[in-house]
């Protein structure tokens, strides 16, 4: 159940630079405000208001930041109409890409995906052009604080979760989208600090890509996730060197 991700070491040195530019506030924010508007403002009867909410705090976002968000939401504040929009298309070397953005204007959002897509040398698709090869999964990212695998599988073992993987420091927990809620207070309640956990596309398989091609991927999520209304980026690249 253990593995190593050079891309999971390298999206997690690019969240720390996002959360410096604020790029990560913008991102919980919408989160928080999609999902308190799609099941209510209260955490206690909305698992995802919940999750979001836990993220932010995670993030040290503000409370006051947070509360004002699920009120513009619930309409107790005035703000802008938050849509979430999916997008499939093929990056170079045709590694799948699936893109979630949250949006106030959909024509503008898809214009510009289209956009970084072929200037990448990749192609936007169809609808579930890509999605068949992913399947949803929960996704919970651990610090180490100094355990060992062992340890940690330990403490997972009757969790319910479906994979463990350990880098330098820290451990990703995979779980199935019915058990992830369960598997996220289970850890909580262990004490165990929890730097994310978030719904992802998961590939099925993975398709290596290295050299040029490798480059020019990296260059496409990146400016995928630069672009002000992506949330995530999830692709089915294996970077080999």
């Amino acid at each position: 159940m253990s593995g190593h991700s050079k891309w999971a070491t390298i999206k997690r040195k690019k969240a720390a630079l996002d959360a410096k530019k604020g790029k990560i506030f913008t991102a919980l924010i919408k989160e928080i405000t999609i999902a308190a508007r799609q099941g209510g403002g209260d955490p206690e009867g909305n698992p995802r208001l919940r999750l979001a909410i836990d993220n932010a705090k995670s993030a040290n976002m503000p409370a006051d930041n947070i509360e004002r968000a699920i009120k513009k939401a619930t309409g107790e504040l005035e703000g802008q109409t938050i849509f979430e929009v999916m997008y499939e298309g093929y990056g170079p070397g045709g590694i799948a890409v699936i893109v979630e953005a949250a949006t106030d204007n959909k024509n503008r959002t898809v214009a510009e995906i289209r956009h970084i897509f072929s200037r990448s040398g990749g192609s936007l698709g169809e609808s579930n052009s890509v999605g068949w090869m992913f399947e949803r999964k929960g996704v919970i990212t651990l610090k180490r604080e100094g355990k060992s695998e062992d340890e940690m599988m330990e403490i997972i073992i009757d969790a319910g979760v479906d994979d463990l993987q350990t880098e330098e420091d820290f451990f990703e927990v995979t779980t199935t989208l019915e058990s992830f809620e369960p598997v996220r207070r289970y850890l909580i309640e262990r004490k165990l600090k929890i730097e994310n956990a978030s719904l992802q596309w998961v590939a099925k398989n993975q398709s290596p890509v290295k050299g040029e091609d490798a480059e020019k991927m990296m260059k496409l999520i990146e400016a995928l996730e630069d672009c002000e209304d992506v949330q995530n980026v999830f692709s089915n690249a294996d970077f080999v060197e």
